[in-house]
């Protein structure tokens, strides 16, 4: 671990992570605002749910750190099923258990029951990814 003060006090294991830029807000259509319309869920509408989740060791969103991206959410509407891959900041990160649990509690609190999820870390991004 590196020295250094955590969120809670702590040490940190990535002192200085890189910090992404933030993606636009998407823009509401008249057709999405219209509640006589049903909405079909697609990767952005998942990325805009999960992108704003603190990360659990920086005072940082999920999306500053580039943990997670609209390209790594892949979601079938008619299928009721989403897919979301995450890339922890470090090989070793010790926080990535409870950054797959908080996208998928947050995915579970907002999309309907039909939905089957499937939060998994990106292949090759971490030490113990098969564990």
């Amino acid at each position: 671990m590196v020295g250094g003060g955590g969120v809670g006090g702590g040490l940190l294991e990535n002192a200085n992570p890189l910090i992404y830029q933030r993606s636009g807000e998407r823009p509401v259509t008249a057709g999405e605002e219209d509640e006589q319309v049903p909405d079909s869920i697609d990767a952005r509408e998942i990325f805009d749910l999960i992108r704003s989740i603190n990360d659990p060791e920086h005072p940082l969103t999920l999306e500053e750190l580039n943990v997670v991206e609209q390209v790594r959410v892949q979601v079938s509407d008619p299928e009721s099923t989403v897919a979301v891959a995450f890339t922890p900041t470090i090989p070793h990160c010790s926080m990535a258990t409870l950054i797959g649990l908080s996208i998928k509690v947050k995915l579970l609190r907002s999309l309907p029951q039909r939905f089957k999820m499937d939060v998994h870390i990106t292949p090759g991004t971490h030490a113990s990814e098969h564990a």
